[in-house]
């Protein structure tokens, strides 16, 4: 005797073994025994076998019309043999049975079931609905085949151009875009993106890396909204008696810090940082703080950014030469032979910028001899450089005295840190020629290098993190909470952290830490700067009147925001870095390089900032300096190897001199990249496609 029974909705037939009030025990055709429920028993029979039995019904239920049968169908809940009496004949052969339980249990959209082997006529609107749906899905396969079939044959049809960055990083997996991907990708045997590219889905390399960026970032896009005003700052601010001046690069336009020197030569010498102030007017919660809140801080690429304020409102706040400009100024007392530190105050008032003084076209004058031995003088100033020309006896001797500080107060961190900074790798600046949007990603580039802790560098950076220090100890001192970056000790492993506790940040060697030099640029700052305002104003009843109260759910909010905006923007900063390094080994013809060994089978470029993978590297120490050659270029992976062909330093043990201390808000290394991560898995499972049971024997 053989039994045919429901098991978790599949039809599976075999032997009846022993037989139970409630349970049978049923072998089936692969010889596997189950236990089946009497209740789930469908039909007993002696002959055919199940396999044959089977193998009669599909063929026979497929014939079935299912229009027909919802005609012939009870209109209360019927079982499969009454369908099977009124379609074939009364009675119903067993194979007719089995057709019409078979063609019932593949159509719910015409009979819902109602129990075991018993179904229901569906109501003739959702018929319609449910055949119109299935035609519409019908047709979105052929649609998902013609478009594999183009990406196959390396067309990529528009509406997959138009996802492609969604297919690939945010996909929607049921979308036909995506499917069709992952078909063509199987059909050719191709990785998706490999498969895109030779399909012409990228226009450039280049741009594939900028709009994944916008993609992920800015896909709202990132202008911002028009006739946007900047507000007018209603304090009556006192002008500064002092002659203050800026040192940026040429293409900063956002100028948010400048320094003045009063008092050489009188005992005491007060040293003024001055902060453009948009703070004075920008207010929590209003148009422009609501920009730089969702969008956190400036993006920096080579040849562009994204500014996080518009430009009408930054031209509005930033320190422009010829003008007396709102500010926040900290004015810190030394005293002038030792350099020992005083006092400090902090003033709002407008302060007179007298020079945008420009590092890129001073560092070759302003060198450490030229400020410390008066009667030096620089080697042949190109004509050109207008800005050497700034350079008065009087600014001389201020540059002189704040640089005789800043190396003062670099000593003084780097005894707290227990350690020197060294910085041995330079910074590299980046220009492209000509541009002046948007770049296309085939500019000339140009790659300069600027040494870290050159001259007017070291004092543009001491004197921040004077600001940044002091601040964030005053703002502690009123009980006015604030941002503060910290780092609990330099120990490998321990990162640099964001929080509202003024902890001391053992990587720079100083007690707390709040960023508040840079208000234009990052919204932390402006955040801090609201508060440092309040302090200024208010002095110890500041907490009652700051924008930020103690323990503000908002401060915690705005520090998660900013993290990971942070990282996404230097993230993508270092990825177009590395395209434009790139570029710039295609564009001169470079295929060897000199590098040095910093790491397992990674070295880095000893002139460009570049880091790859090199053959030939095991068993090289540390610091090993080495003639790599280079090998095929891929611009949109960012990948570059190469195969040491020389040993270019003795065979003793490397040197040492590739290790730094990364500097704040730097990771250590930025590696080698490697393959692109996307979201395309050509391995998974495909949908179930309206998932319907199958008969079977075992």
């Amino acid at each position: 005797m053989f039994a045919l029974f429901d098991e978790a909705g599949k039809f599976l037939a075999g032997r009846i073994l022993s037989e139970a009030d409630a349970s049978l025990q049923v072998e089936l055709d692969s010889g596997k025994r189950v236990k089946v429920k009497a209740a789930n028993v469908l039909l007993k029979f002696e002959k055919p076998a199940p396999a044959a039995l089977l193998a009669e019904a599909q063929p026979l239920a497929e014939g079935i019309e299912l229009d027909l049968a919802w005609e012939f169908a009870p209109e209360d809940d019927f079982g499969f043999a009454e369908l099977a009496a009124l379609y074939f004949q009364d009675p119903p052969t067993l194979t007719q049975q089995t057709a019409a339980l078979l063609r019932l249990h593949e159509a719910p959209h015409y009979f819902r079931r109602a129990g075991k082997g018993r179904y229901k006529k569906a109501p003739a609107e959702i018929i319609q609905q449910a055949l119109a749906a299935i035609e519409k899905k019908r047709l979105l396969l052929i649609q998902i085949g013609e478009w594999a079939q183009q990406l196959a044959q390396g067309c990529c049809p528009d509406p997959i151009r138009e996802q492609l960055y969604k297919i690939l990083f945010k996909p929607d997996k049921n979308a036909p875009e995506y499917k069709a991907v992952v078909e063509a990708a199987r059909a050719t045997q191709k990785a998706p993106l490999d498969l895109l590219q030779a399909a012409g889905a990228i226009d450039s390399p280049y741009q594939f890396h900028w709009r994944r960026f916008l993609f992920d970032n800015f896909p709202k896009g990132y202008g911002f909204p028009a006739n946007l005003v900047a507000p007018e700052i209603k304090d009556e601010l006192p002008t500064a008696s002092v002659q203050a001046y800026s040192i940026d690069d040429s293409q900063t336009t956002e100028i948010d810090d400048a320094l003045s020197v009063q008092g050489l030569g009188s005992g005491t010498v007060t040293v003024g940082v001055h902060i453009a102030a948009p703070g004075l007017a920008v207010q929590r919660g209003d148009a422009i703080d609501k920009l730089g809140r969702d969008r956190l801080s400036t993006v920096y690429m080579p040849g562009y950014k994204i500014t996080m304020l518009p430009d009408e409102v930054v031209q509005r706040y930033t320190l422009q030469e010829g003008q007396a400009c709102p500010a926040v100024s900290l004015y810190a007392r030394f005293k002038e032979d030792s350099l020992e530190f005083v006092d400090s105050e902090t003033k709002l008032e407008r302060v007179p910028i007298v020079h945008n003084l420009r590092h890129d076209q001073l560092d070759g004058v302003v060198t450490e001899q030229w400020l410390s031995d008066p009667s030096h003088t620089p080697a042949t100033v190109p004509e050109a450089n207008s800005h050497a020309a700034l350079l008065t006896p009087a600014l001389r001797a201020e540059l002189g005295f704040l640089h005789r500080l800043a190396k003062h107060l670099k000593a003084g961190r780097e005894v707290v840190r227990g350690k020197p900074e060294t910085f041995n790798r330079p910074d590299y600046n980046f220009r492209l020629l000509g541009n002046t949007g948007e770049p296309q990603g085939q500019e000339q580039v140009q790659i300069s290098v600027r040494q870290r802790g050159a001259a007017l560098d070291l004092i543009v950076a001491e004197a921040m993190i004077l600001a940044n220090s002091s601040w964030g100890q005053w703002l502690a001192e009123l009980g006015v909470p604030a941002i503060y970056r910290s780092q609990a000790s330099l120990a490998p492993g321990v990162k640099v952290r964001m929080g509202v506790k003024a902890l001391p940040h053992a990587g720079i060697g100083v007690p707390s830490y709040a960023w508040s030099t840079s208000p234009l640029r990052r919204y932390t700052d402006l955040v801090n700067q609201w508060q440092i305002i309040a302090c200024a104003r208010h002095g110890r009843t500041a907490a009652l009147a700051a924008p930020f109260k103690p323990k503000d759910a908002e401060l915690f909010a705005i520090i998660s925001a900013f993290d990971a905006a942070y990282t996404a923007y230097n993230g993508y900063q270092a990825t177009i870095e590395r395209y434009w390094t790139l570029k710039y080994l295609a564009q001169q013809g470079i295929t060897e390089l000199d590098a040095t060994v910093f790491k397992d089978n990674l070295a880095r470029a000893d002139t460009l900032p570049l880091v790859l993978p090199v053959l030939g590297t095991q068993g090289l120490p540390r610091g090993a300096r080495v003639r790599v050659k280079l090998g095929a270029i891929d611009e949109v992976a960012l990948d570059v190897s190469g195969t040491v062909i020389a040993r270019l330093d003795s065979d003793a043990t490397g040197s040492a001199d590739d290790s730094t201390d990364a500097v704040e808000g730097e990771d250590d290394d930025t590696l080698a990249a490697g393959p692109i991560a996307i979201a395309v898995d050509v391995n998974e499972a495909p949908a179930a496609e309206d998932a319907t049971p199958q008969a079977g024997g075992g």
